[in-house]
């Protein structure tokens, strides 16, 4: 079973709907006993960063998912999911993340270099830099569906996939048993569930 983390900032229905496409069981949940029965765990997100933070420790949720991450399980963060997992965002301010991944989230506006639209919108192709389980079914030039404003830097150690918009774009991330994609892989077609299966398959 995967558990889709309930914590009041992101749409879960197409998340949940491309799960069970799959044929994969996906409980929807914010509780602490249901997310450690879980064998795999979704933190999904959109929104602002110091939000989300704060939402995951008033519920405790936070330290489960350390907890959870330290003993191994299977962890997926995706877009605003994703850059929690580093040790800090700079959005509206400093805020500590989860620190499950080295690294920092910052504004994408601040380093490029050419004039392009803010946020960081649409189909995108991946560029794979080295291999992580959760692309084992990608290839260089898979489309995938991004919509952010802010980026992972400073994160080489943790870097699987980049996608060129002025610069490179963190685009999925891997280390052991944590793992992310900047991109909604629940909205991006056939590539997308490819890394959704390789994710349930772990």
């Amino acid at each position: 079973m995967i558990a889709v983390i309930d914590y009041g900032v992101g749409n879960l229905f197409s998340l949940v709907s491309s799960l069970q496409y799959l044929g994969l069981t996906a409980k929807v949940t914010g509780k602490p006993d249901e997310i450690c029965a879980a064998d795999h765990i979704i933190l999904p997100g959109v929104g602002a960063f110091a939000d989300a933070m704060n939402k995951l420790r008033e519920t405790n949720l936070d330290a489960t998912v350390k907890e959870q991450a330290a003993i191994g399980k299977p962890l997926l963060g995706i877009c605003l999911g994703m850059q929690i997992l580093f040790e800090k965002g700079l959005e509206y301010g400093e805020h500590d993340g989860l620190g499950l991944l080295k690294g920092e989230v910052v504004p994408i506006a601040d380093d490029l270099k050419e004039k392009l639209k803010i946020p960081h919108m649409g189909w995108n192709q991946l560029k794979i830099v080295r291999d992580c389980p959760l692309l084992k079914s990608s290839k260089d030039g898979d489309y995938v569906y991004y919509v952010h404003s802010f980026y992972a830097k400073n994160c080489a150690e943790s870097i699987a996939a980049v996608s060129d918009y002025g610069i490179p774009i963190t685009g999925v991330v891997a280390n052991k048993n944590v793992m992310g994609t900047q991109f909604h892989p629940e909205k991006s077609g056939e590539a997308g569930l490819k890394i959704l299966s390789a994710f349930a398959e772990l």
